[in-house]
């Protein structure tokens, strides 16, 4: 795919770089907007279609329909138009960066903070705070945002600053390349890790969450012990695929719910014999002991592998303390 290059738009439209692309031959005889939206992952298949209903989208130089179809080998040249229709807006938020450069960075998410915009959480978010870091992320898909985790979920998020390196990234989220690595604290004692390959879909009749259901979206969890305590134990999780509330729902299904869940683990149960201090701990914890501990991916620009880590924050340290402090079961 060729470099992005710099584009001015006469008449004053805030744009992003233009894209340069060709239509491979397999997709022969799809129309244009179904392409297009294979092509542009990253984009919305409605915005692609404004564009190409705008001219911001050329063919060969020409301006087509988006039911129009392609026959393969046609140059596409894509000019962008960033979105400020929903007014999203910069706020001096303080960001833990572990890692910057010209094409990408690393942030270390705090649980309580959100990811993106949306109903109830209009600003506070980390969108909001990256675009009061740098100003060119607004013309970006999501501020540059190449994943997610929840709310109440700590750690380590990837943000593309090029939207080269986001079509590069998304790519490789898509192909299963990024190396995702969680630790978790889940009820019951464990023997060994494991693999959870069930599909997830919407739950059928609260939809807010999700549910393993026959016919969803295939959904693969590998978890291994990582230390072991009387009742509960701490795991290293990798995805496989990354669904929402993936490791969450997984974990409620194999009846080891994450401590603190209180959407997929229920009401918090007191421990028989547990210490008064062990009791407090857990009943004090609201939010689901999950951290995004490890991160990696092929550097967009070097081609080099890299990866980061960070350490569990310390609500999640402090619960691994007193659980360790508990006698093991004999």
């Amino acid at each position: 795919m060729p470099e992005h290059i710099n584009y001015y738009n006469p008449i004053g439209l805030k744009t992003e770089q233009q894209i340069e692309l060709i239509v491979p031959p397999e997709m022969a005889g799809l129309r244009l907007d179904q392409a297009l939206a294979e092509l542009c992952p990253e984009y919305s298949r409605s915005r692609l279609k404004s564009w190409v209903n705008s001219g911001n989208i050329l063919i060969d130089n020409k301006t087509l329909r988006p039911r129009d179809k392609v026959n393969g080998g046609e140059a596409v040249i894509i000019t962008p138009i960033a979105d400020t229709s929903l007014n999203i807006k910069a706020e001096p938020i303080a960001l833990n960066i572990v890692y910057e450069d010209e094409s990408m960075l690393v942030v270390n998410k705090p649980a309580g903070l959100v990811v993106h915009p949306a109903a109830g959480n209009w600003d506070g978010t980390l969108q909001n705070a990256l675009l009061h870091h740098d100003p060119v992320l607004e013309g970006l898909p999501r501020a540059g945002l190449v994943h997610r985790i929840d709310k109440e979920t700590s750690g380590l998020l990837m943000v593309a600053r090029t939207l080269t390196a986001h079509k590069l990234l998304v790519d490789q989220l898509q192909a299963r390349a990024f190396e995702r690595e969680y630790l978790t604290v889940v009820r019951g004692y464990m023997t060994a890790g494991g693999t959870v390959d069930a599909p997830l879909a919407r739950h059928p009749t609260d939809r807010k969450k999700y549910a393993v259901r026959e016919g969803g979206k295939e959904a693969i969890t590998h978890y291994r012990v990582a230390q072991r305590f009387a009742k509960h134990t701490l795991l290293k999780v990798n995805l496989e695929t990354g669904r929402t509330h993936q490791i969450r729902v997984h974990m409620s299904h194999i009846n080891h719910a994450i401590v603190g869940d209180q959407v997929y683990g229920g009401r918090f149960k007191p421990l028989a014999n547990a210490s008064e201090l062990l009791s407090d701990t857990l009943r004090g914890f609201k939010r689901q002991a999950l951290h995004a501990a490890r991160l990696g991916v092929v550097h967009p620009v070097t081609g080099e592998p890299i990866s980061w880590e960070c350490e569990m924050p310390a609500d999640m340290a402090h619960l691994v303390e007193v659980l360790a402090k508990e006698t093991p079961v004999k």
